[in-house]
């Protein structure tokens, strides 16, 4: 059972990795920072100067610089998924008399899923700039509970309008700021957020197409090959039915990169659908995701003191304005997808 087992705590350890992010998202600390840090503080005493800065200074680009890296090995995973799906299941589909409808519609939807994708890359997101920031102004009013009127950003040195944020990766102001995805290398904002809820709909789609055709394929192949009715002898020579782990473990050997191919769609899916889920549950509450984290850690500035003017102590959340921009649901989801403009002032 060397492969199951394997394969089995791989699931573990990464059921357990989401499981933590889910828990810790959004707050300053976490199990992996406090891992990293002591890691760190562990390992720098023998480590070079000169790695321990080229190590910082990847790490920064990484994570806090705009780059394409998360980009490339987005296509370069789902070139291993296509390639295997095309030279190995496609194939065994078809001797089973598998529909070219059926095994045509992978294809369609990675050419739909690119579309989005790359909308998502290229497309501003809703950046606030000098010509823009008087009409975005008046598209949201400040609840004076996450925003408030007359504060300017330090960077962007501009008023900074209700429901913006400033994002430190792309270094500007982003109106209707959801998010920074370093998968498609850009803001998620007022301007794109309707291609990032379609586009995480086509992955989660292509996703589970895939896995679809590949469990059909490999339940045929477990029916032609007869083995739910085989035996086999064990370490003690006693004659033993196959069983459902016989008959993975049987799986794990004949098709070993398909199952693990299985098992990482599988994983994608799942992860995907929940956050897919999550942001269009935000899409009907019209709330982002950065207003969905400041919501829960909006607390006493007596007990957390910020660096702004105001220090004085705040009231206690207001349920009721947890979902202030919410319009209902339809006007909700037609802001999402046609988001209001900025207004333009006519010169008398």
């Amino acid at each position: 059972m060397d492969f199951l087992t394997l394969f089995a705590v791989y699931v573990l350890v990464v059921l357990t990795c989401i499981v933590l992010v889910c828990k810790y998202s959004g707050q300053q600390q976490t199990p992996f920072s406090v891992l990293y840090n002591s890691v760190v503080k562990t390992v720098a005493p023998f480590t070079p100067k000169w790695l321990q800065k080229f190590s910082q200074r990847t790490m920064h680009r990484l994570f806090h610089q705009r780059n394409n890296m998360f980009i490339y090995l987005h296509i370069l995973l789902e070139g291993a998924v296509y390639a295997e799906f095309t030279y190995e299941v496609f194939g065994f589909c078809r001797e089973m008399d598998t529909t070219l409808t059926s095994l045509s519609v992978p294809y369609v939807l990675l050419t739909i899923k690119t579309f989005f994708f790359y909308l998502c890359i290229r497309r501003d997101p809703g950046t606030v700039t000098k010509k823009k920031v008087a009409g975005q102004l008046h598209i949201y009013p400040y609840d004076r509970r996450l925003f408030h009127p007359g504060i300017s950003c330090p960077t962007c040195q501009l008023v900074k309008p209700a429901r913006s944020k400033h994002c430190r990766v792309c270094n500007r102001c982003v109106h209707r700021f959801d998010h920074h995805c370093v998968w498609v290398n850009n803001c998620v904002g007022a301007q794109n957020t309707r291609y990032f809820l379609l586009y995480l709909f086509s992955v989660c789609a292509m996703a589970g197409d895939i896995a679809l055709l590949t469990i059909d394929m490999l339940l045929h192949a477990v029916l032609r090959s007869g083995l739910l009715r085989a035996s086999y002898i064990d370490e003690y020579g006693q004659q033993q039915p196959a069983g459902p782990l016989f008959v993975v473990q049987h799986l794990f050997l004949t098709f070993p990169r398909i199952v693990f191919m299985l098992g990482f769609l599988i994983f994608v899916f799942f992860l995907l659908a929940g956050y897919a889920l999550f942001h269009s549950y935000l899409a009907l509450v019209n709330q982002t995701s950065n207003e969905w984290y400041k919501s829960r850690g909006y607390v006493c500035q007596h007990c957390h003191p910020t660096t702004t003017a105001d220090n004085l102590c705040s009231p206690a959340p207001d349920h009721s304005k947890r979902y202030y921009y919410s319009r209902g649901l339809l006007r909700n989801l037609g802001e999402i997808f046609f988001p209001p403009k900025p207004v333009q002032k006519k010169d008398n």
